[in-house]
């Protein structure tokens, strides 16, 4: 069956390690829209953080998947095709046991608009949460939203889009544990390990939230059934989407774990255009 559903993952997947996508890669997406292939972004980064990347790649108003698909939105116009927030009581037991857990987290607030990102003025000091919000501003440029609190749980009076923290390997898997413990399937918990930079990112988002479960959104949008999708990604964040997808493609730079077992597709890495190859076998040669 032919692909008409393309779902790509960022970080680690269509962006280098640099942070920027080759031409290689470009023109195999711009062959495939010709051909009449939807392309989507689906990650892990906020909608403000994603959104650049699809204006640069010329989508359209195609929708963009973020936040692990607590939240998925239209690229230019910011309309909303699936919302998933975080239950506000849920919110607030994640940031007690974070703060006794001694970990700083970054609230993603404002589904309706084009994004805030929310941290504990206290907490400015961690060099972590620093260069993450650097980052964060420099991608989204002059869309840039950023808010300095005195307090996370004062400031929070509603559900939120997800709540994150960032830090070392060993200390996340750790602070997972916890959350998992005291939390009790009140929430996901999505892992992102980049094992190789000793950097992980644990996002706290609604039960019902995944990137396939934004993907199946997406599908049903377009009309597409899911043997017509195909997904490729790198990262544990990204394994409900490649279940969901009738083609799913890993990296060769993918998390060990991701594939094993799984009848997973594989491509050369994000430095190797592993994308277009991908697009190349899957769509172009059909």
């Amino acid at each position: 069956m032919a692909i008409k559903l393309l779902a790509l993952d960022l970080d680690g997947t269509l962006l280098t390690s640099h942070g920027q996508i080759s031409q290689v890669n470009r023109r195999a997406i711009d062959e495939a829209r010709r051909r009449g292939v939807h392309v989507v972004l689906a990650t892990g980064r906020r909608f403000r953080d994603a959104r650049p990347v699809a204006l640069d790649l010329d989508l359209g108003d195609a929708p963009i998947i973020a936040h692990n698909g607590a939240l998925t939105k239209h690229a230019r116009t910011a309309t909303t095709v699936a919302a998933r927030l975080l239950p506000l009581e849920a919110a607030h037991a994640v940031l007690r046991v974070g703060r006794a857990c001694g970990a700083d987290a970054m609230v993603s607030d404002d589904p309706h608009g084009a994004g805030l990102l929310v941290y504990e003025r206290a907490s400015e000091g961690n060099r972590e949460l620093a260069r993450y919000i650097e980052w964060s501003r420099r991608v989204a440029g002059t869309e840039s939203e950023v808010l300095a609190v005195p307090s996370l749980i004062d400031y929070l009076d509603h559900d939120p889009v997800h709540i994150a923290f960032a830090g070392g390997c060993a200390t996340m898997n750790d602070l997972g544990r916890v959350l998992a413990a005291e939390l009790n399937g009140r929430v996901r918990i999505v892992r992102t390990f980049y094992t190789k930079k000793d950097f992980a990112l644990l996002d706290i988002i609604s039960p019902q939230a995944s990137k396939g479960a934004g993907l199946a959104a997406v599908a049903a949008e377009y009309g597409v059934a899911r043997e017509e999708v195909m997904a490729i990604g790198d990262n544990f964040n990204d394994l409900e989407m490649l279940e969901f997808a009738g083609t799913s493609v890993v990296m060769s730079n993918a998390e060990a774990d991701l594939s094993r077992g799984r009848p997973f597709h594989s491509t050369a890495s994000n430095d190797e255009d592993g994308v277009a190859l991908a697009i190349e076998r899957f769509i172009l040669n059909d």
